[in-house]
């Protein structure tokens, strides 16, 4: 009849089909919501979770040499609902400079003894001091920053390299490539294509290099290297390195850690050979201490593990 054009009717049903097409959308999306909103509870509920730890206000001792005291004054721990300790009245000192080993068998305490001194966790009795003051009472920032840890569960994120070893996208070149060379992983580095912006793995970066097991724990030693905290803590560094790049980080460890106070747990025995004190531990307490001479000699856990692997290299 000529009342509507071919055009208007061309335009009118497009606008229906994509009307209702928006309609169908809006529809999914809505469902999704009510699935997105049982994570969205939990995580508001776990933000709104009351602060179990103690804030304390004291900021931490700015020393020119720096000089820091730790000790463990009758702690233990247990984790909350369990009535076993893991850590039983442990008590024990020692100073900013000396460089510790952490030795004993699986579950004896070693990565929660750790995780105390980083206040991960509270102590549930006793307390810890840093020179003479109850680590609950000083800042809790400005606290972890005593500390560069390379946990065994480490993660090297899709970053680029430089940003991986800063934690952050403020990178001093300077010091990255430094604490790279210090990490063992020198060579690795000057044949990245784009250095320190060379993207790690393929995510996000079609050029980005996919690094080993063992170049990713260079890495994680490498930030711990670059944040120059007065405290450098290793859980097994070694673990996924091979036999040469493990004695290379053996025989390079005074040069990655300096004049710091030092602690590395190991399983491996061999690498107890170039530190001066060595914590033996076993269900939750510290049974031996001593040097490798030591602790050789004397009947004991020590001796018994390090017997147990040593027979496999005479």
């Amino acid at each position: 009849m000529g009342i509507i054009s071919i055009g208007n009717v061309v335009t009118y049903a497009a606008s229906i089909l994509k009307f209702t097409d928006a309609v169908g959308r809006m529809a999914i999306l809505l469902n999704r919501l009510k699935g997105y909103a049982v994570f969205a509870g939990d995580y508001v509920e776990y933000m709104n979770l009351p602060q179990r730890k103690h804030e304390g206000a004291i900021p931490v001792e700015k020393r020119r040499d720096g000089k820091f005291s730790v000790e463990f004054d009758h702690v233990s721990f247990r984790y909350p609902g369990s009535e076993t300790y893991v850590l039983k009245d442990l008590n024990l000192k020692f100073e900013i400079g000396e460089k510790m080993v952490i030795v004993g068998k699986n579950g004896s305490g070693k990565t929660t003894f750790i995780k105390l001194l980083c206040r991960l966790y509270d102590v549930t009795e006793g307390c810890i001091k840093v020179n003479g003051i109850d680590i609950r009472k000083y800042d809790y920032a400005e606290y972890c920053g005593l500390f560069a840890v390379v946990f065994q569960d480490f993660q090297v994120f899709s970053f680029p390299l430089g940003e991986n070893v800063a934690s952050g996208s403020d990178v001093d070149a300077k010091r990255a490539e430094e604490a790279l060379e210090r990490a063992g992983l020198g060579d690795r580095y000057r044949r990245l294509p784009e250095g320190l912006r060379t993207s790690i793995g393929k995510e996000f970066e079609e050029n980005g290099v996919t690094f080993s097991g063992g170049e990713k724990q260079k890495t994680a030693i490498a930030r711990a290297i670059y944040k120059d905290a007065p405290f450098v803590i290793m859980d097994e560094p070694t673990a996924a390195l091979d036999p040469e790049s493990e004695c290379e980080v053996y025989a390079g460890f005074d040069k990655m850690v300096g004049n710091k106070t030092s602690i590395y747990i190991s399983h491996r025995l061999a690498s107890c050979r170039f530190c001066q004190d060595i914590l033996v531990f076993d269900q939750g307490k510290v049974i031996q201490r001593g040097s490798h001479e030591e602790l050789e000699h004397q009947t004991g856990l020590y001796r018994e593990l390090w017997e147990a692997q040593a027979q496999y290299y005479a």
